[in-house]
């Protein structure tokens, strides 16, 4: 019979931190939505620190668009910003087996969705030109809210040149985003004859 592990113990200390800008709470969630349940306070510390540790580079986390955001300060100052987030209730701690891991809580998925959906929107806008809409295999299974907020986001863009990556994206996707995806060719057409 094994023997359970016991919790690894943690405590935060985001003593000298008054406040964070609202770019470092976007930077401190994005970087977290990379190891979301998975990982814990010191892999995040060193995505955000651009740390060269095999780890990090083992995971692809140097592919994160905020590697290295905190460049200029230590591991122990970045902590204390990440204690700080989670201290605020942008991040919560849960344990995995014995392991403490980051996960987000409700006002920080808030955040971080609304943030990942412009990144999304961002990479699609520049796809729209090039005819490769490979990408639209990897919305398939996305979560459904960053899906729809996304679609939302392309309708109010009022571009019409989205129609084409939407009209592929819809030949692949579920019922029930195909319709949403219909709506929003349908608007985008309008926007052409209106």
């Amino acid at each position: 019979m094994s023997k359970r592990k016991p919790k690894v113990s943690y405590s935060l200390d985001g003593s000298g931190i008054a406040d964070l800008t609202e770019n470092e709470i976007k930077a401190i969630l994005r970087a977290a939505d990379e190891l979301i349940a998975t990982g814990g306070r010191s892999i995040l510390s060193k995505i955000l620190k651009g740390s060269k540790v095999q780890k990090v580079f083992e995971y692809g986390l140097d592919k994160c668009p905020v590697y290295g955001f905190y460049e200029h300060l230590t591991l122990p100052e970045i902590t204390k910003r990440i204690d700080w987030t989670i201290e605020n209730g942008y991040l919560e701690i849960e344990y995995s087996g014995s392991l403490p891991v980051i996960v987000f809580s409700e006002s920080g998925w808030e955040i971080e969705r609304e943030t990942y959906t412009e990144e999304l929107l961002q990479k699609l806008q520049n796809l729209i030109h090039s005819e490769d809409f490979s990408i639209v295999l990897e919305l398939k299974d996305r979560n459904r809210r960053i899906i729809l907020l996304l679609i939302e986001k392309i309708k109010k863009t009022g571009n019409p040149g989205f129609i084409p990556l939407l009209k592929a994206w819809e030949q692949i996707d579920y019922k029930r985003i195909r319709t949403v995806l219909q709506d929003a060719i349908d608007q985008l057409e309008n926007t052409i004859k209106g």
